[in-house]
């Protein structure tokens, strides 16, 4: 085995790559070969680094404990000679604070400017390791739980420890997950499914793709826990196609399990057999509902199924099925190797453990998070965005994506997790929160959200087709400045029914928002409607008065 004095990791994400982190990668290699270091130093690419600014390319240097960011090419040069020859950090090019004294697992975890408020268990690893490196994941103890499970556990003895963790699925609904493998294992038959949920089809949401860039084996490992805790036989990945460096790092963990044991017949000598492989979606966001995802890999259309029948009793191809997302699966590795109350010394009662977000919109630092439950709204924006940005005053914030809630500056202080968000009627939903300034339109915002689920309804139920249609057409009226008082009316009167009849969660939560935005943000409607001016400037209105004046 070489050993190098120092390592190099080159954010390799999507994000990175966009930017020319593959170049920066390729420099650093001929530039330490000029300076005759290429047995002392070692580029290696990793997941995100935690900074999120566009066009821009990070990279971390162990043991020193240093983030550059930007690097640019012509960076490159100056880092060899002035950090790796003379052992002089560039101040100049280290992002605030990333000189400091400080761990690399707070630096990557928090952006360095808020080491207390995140708490790294699912993305321990991202930034840390290689992705693409089974050996890296194995020492930063990598299938230990799957170790532990196979050699020390019954398949029963990790259900109960689920229960234990009072884990909750991370896909939105907030199952418990241990009930949802309690109700799988006991379904007979020679054939169980596990199946991946990774489609993140929720605009704004990447949160789970961080995982599968950066730390695909624990997904992985996530799965074959799950196999081995219900019964499973073959696995499934349901990802969506345009993810594709996740594609080819998750066929690349899965490739190295079967090459090591870890997936196939006998894992680790056992008894136990689990075939894993990935399907690709093709960009549909009802796929995302689990039983629409089933009849996609089916190769039928992506509707959603009547229930019950629920998966665990009769799912893919009419067999016991188990259905997670990402997040979830991503968590299972960590509750197995320090048990289920370790999990609940995370987070506050009800609410255990950590929870991933994509933090974006008006803000001064955007990108994926992971907080304990417990943590405010109003402490992830000002903490971990750093603010509102250009020194705006905020005006909403959309939590838990198109389909999530409106919230309001007021209601800032109220904790993050799922009995404190029901009092303000909010849940966490796909994990995404989307900050709005005073310069956003709130019927211009209800407005792409409705285009939106009228672009993505399966069609199936009258109310979720024709009502999102309905929706579009009344917005788009108040927001040329041709709505009327009574059309507010109709907006509810459509957004209850969607929401009592549609045939599943898509119709059933495509208003979320707009309803909420109808009864916190009724005066910016009626300035639409009574007053013929959008007071943000956004909407068609303003144009057309312009237009009118210049005639």
């Amino acid at each position: 085995m070489k050993f190098y004095r120092t390592h190099v990791l080159v954010a390799q994400d999507t994000k990175s790559i966009l930017a020319g982190s593959k170049r920066i990668e390729e420099t650093l290699i001929e530039e330490i070969k000029l300076a005759g270091l290429e047995n002392e130093i070692r580029v290696i690419p990793t997941g995100s680094l935690g900074y999120s600014e566009n066009n821009q390319v990070a990279i971390a240097i162990y043991p020193d404990n240093i983030i550059y960011a930007p690097v640019l090419t012509s960076s490159v040069k100056e880092i060899v000679e002035e950090h790796f020859l003379k052992g002089r950090i560039i101040k100049a090019l280290a992002h605030p604070m990333k000189h400091k004294e400080i761990s690399m697992e707070e630096r990557t975890s928090e952006n360095q400017l808020n080491i207390d408020v995140q708490k790294r268990i699912i993305l321990k690893n991202v930034g840390q390791i290689n992705p693409e490196s089974i050996h890296e994941y194995i020492a930063a103890d990598g299938y230990m739980a799957l170790e532990k499970a196979l050699s020390e556990m019954t398949p029963e003895s990790v259900i109960e420890e689920m229960k234990t963790s009072e884990l909750r699925g991370r896909g939105g609904a907030g199952f418990p997950t241990g009930l949802k493998w309690q109700f799988t294992r006991p379904n007979p038959g020679p054939t169980k499914y596990v199946i991946c949920n990774a489609d993140e089809g929720e605009p704004g949401t990447f949160k789970d793709r961080e995982i599968m860039e950066g730390d695909p084996h624990k997904m992985v490992e996530g799965m074959i826990l799950a196999a081995y805790a219900v019964g499973g036989t073959d696995g499934y990945i349901y990802i969506r196609g345009e993810y594709n460096l996740s594609i080819n790092r998750l066929q690349k963990a899965i490739d190295a399990c079967y090459e090591y044991g870890l997936l196939g017949k006998n894992i680790l000598g056992t008894d136990f057999s689990f075939d894993l492989c990935i399907h690709t979606g093709a960009g549909a966001y009802i796929c995302g509902e689990e039983t629409a995802l089933i009849n996609s890999i089916e190769g039928k259309r992506g509707e959603p199924r009547k229930k019950p029948p629920y998966p665990p009793s009769q799912g893919l191809w009419q067999k016991p099925t188990l259905v997670n997302n990402v997040e979830t699966f991503a968590n299972v590795p960590a509750i197995i190797n320090h048990g289920g109350e370790w999990y609940k010394t995370l987070g506050v009662e009800g609410s255990y453990g950590t929870k991933l977000f994509s933090l974006m919109g008006d803000l001064n630092w955007k990108g994926t998070i992971e907080i304990p439950f417990g943590t405010t709204i109003g402490k992830i924006v000002d903490t971990i965005g750093h603010g509102v940005r250009y020194d705006r005053v905020l005006k909403g914030i959309i939590l838990g994506g198109s389909s999530g809630s409106l919230i309001v500056p007021g209601e800032l202080n109220t904790p993050i997790d799922f009995q404190s968000l029901s009092r303000i009627e909010a849940g966490p939903g796909s994990g995404s929160i989307l900050v709005m300034d005073e310069t956003r339109c709130i019927v211009d915002i209800c407005l792409n959200i409705a285009e939106f689920f009228r672009h993505e309804s399966c069609g199936k139920c009258t109310p979720c087709r024709e009502g999102n249609a309905q929706i579009c057409h009344l917005l788009e009226m108040i927001s040329y400045g041709y709505g009327l008082p009574e059309d507010l009316e109709k907006l509810e009167r459509i957004a209850n029914t969607m929401m009592e009849t549609s045939f599943c969660p898509l119709g059933q939560t495509a208003p979320s928002v707009l309803l909420q935005a109808l009864k916190k943000f009724r005066g910016e409607f009626l300035a639409h409607i009574d007053e013929n001016i959008c007071p943000a400037g956004v909407c068609e209105i303003n144009f057309v008065e312009e237009e009118c004046s210049c005639g």
